[in-house]
């Protein structure tokens, strides 16, 4: 099992449970009510704080975290439209296979600001201050946009995984 633990949880990780869940949710729409708003297991998608720059269909994508066994988050490389490499520690779940592997798609984390005219645009949170992600930047992010990049992971590596929102990506449009 992850964390360095033995066989104490009874079938896989808990952290590869949850990532299965929360496939099943994007793929199925669900009723059921939960008690803590961002429980990764709430239903149906769209259930956990929608973005609130997504309102025009519903959600397609639950946004999450993994947390590494030191605590800290685990982050993967994507590539922005500037075309430079960026970091990003938020993922939407596209396969889960075998033994608790997954393919994750690295999410671009992005801020809305004001552009030219007034009109909102959004732009790439950098959430890397030297070589480490730093968490004040981190709370900057009030958006998500699908990137082409993708990773495949170990699911049991992982010690935790946090729900952060329900958003529309449009990844399930051709």
């Amino acid at each position: 099992m992850g964390c360095g633990k033995k066989d104490d949880f009874k079938g896989q990780s808990c952290v590869c449970e949850v990532v299965r869940a929360i496939k099943d949710i994007q793929d199925n729409a669900a009723e059921d009510a939960c008690e803590c708003p961002s429980n990764c297991f709430l239903e149906p998608l769209g259930a956990i704080s929608p973005s609130k720059h997504k309102k025009r269909k519903s959600p397609d994508t639950r946004v999450f975290v993994l947390k590494t066994a030191d605590g800290s988050p685990f982050h993967a490389f994507f590539t922005n439209r500037s075309d430079c490499a960026c970091v990003s520690i938020f993922f939407r779940v596209e396969d889960v296979f075998d033994n608790c592997c997954a393919v994750l798609r690295v999410l671009e984390p992005v801020s809305e600001c004001e552009g030219q005219g007034g009109r909102s645009k959004f732009e790439t949170v950098d959430i890397v201050d030297d070589c480490c992600i730093d968490l004040k930047k981190v709370c900057k992010v009030d958006d998500f946009r699908s990137t082409d990049d993708c990773i495949t992971v170990d699911l049991s590596c992982f010690c935790a995984v946090q729900c952060i929102t329900d958003v529309d990506l449009n990844v399930c449009e051709d």
